[in-house]
């Protein structure tokens, strides 16, 4: 198994998040032009998607090559964006860019679902070095996590069926990962409650 190495942390968050802020301010830029390639047209949303398949694939290599580690989340995104994106840009149909995040979620919550009905927290498996709790603790976050994210799913389907492209755009961009944040923060008593004892104090 390949060594995880440190790199600097915003180096890190530049790469992992670059893509995205960076798919945003061209949108903004491009969200009303047209753009004529081999005779086809094509909207601002798909020639920024064009754009940002590919930075997305060289920023996660990136991050392999420095760090020598990606995620299962990671990769499953990028899987899931490169799938989505490039049927996006080859149909010139944004739908399936837009439902990439419904099935993300859904995934998500699904797999965490089976883990609770086979008595197991895939999320600890995950995020035990960051929340270190007991077990009682893992299944109950895991439990309301798994409603969040079949939660954010519906929600997602819900802004690109009935809203505008640009406030899916905005929800993609930001609402749902500070949907995200404040979740985690919400569960403040959960991991007071829960939390591991200091074995040296035990």
């Amino acid at each position: 198994m390949a060594e995880t190495k440190e790199i600097n942390p915003l180096v890190k968050v530049a790469l992992e998040m670059g893509p995205v802020i960076l798919f945003f301010a061209a949108y903004m830029m491009f969200k009303d032009d047209v753009f004529t390639v081999a005779g086809r047209d094509y909207s601002g949303f798909i020639f920024v998607t064009a754009g940002f398949v590919p930075l997305l694939v060289l920023t996660t290599g990136i991050l392999w090559k420095l760090t020598g580690h990606i995620s299962r989340m990671q990769i499953m995104t990028l899987v899931l964006v490169v799938v989505f994106g490039g049927l996006t840009i080859w149909l010139n149909d944004p739908r399936f860019l837009y439902i990439k995040p419904t099935i993300f979620f859904t995934l998500m919550g699904a797999i965490l679902g089976v883990g609770l009905l086979r008595g197991q927290s895939y999320l600890r498996y995950v995020m035990e070095g960051m929340m270190p709790l007991q077990d009682k603790g893992w299944m109950i976050l895991t439990h309301r996590l798994m409603w969040f994210l079949f939660a954010t799913a519906l929600a997602n389907e819900l802004i690109w069926r009935f809203m505008s492209e640009t406030t899916w755009v905005y929800f993609k961009t930001f609402g749902d990962t500070a949907a995200m944040f404040v979740f985690f923060m919400s569960q403040a008593k959960l991991f007071t409650t829960y939390a591991l004892e200091d074995e040296s104090e035990t």
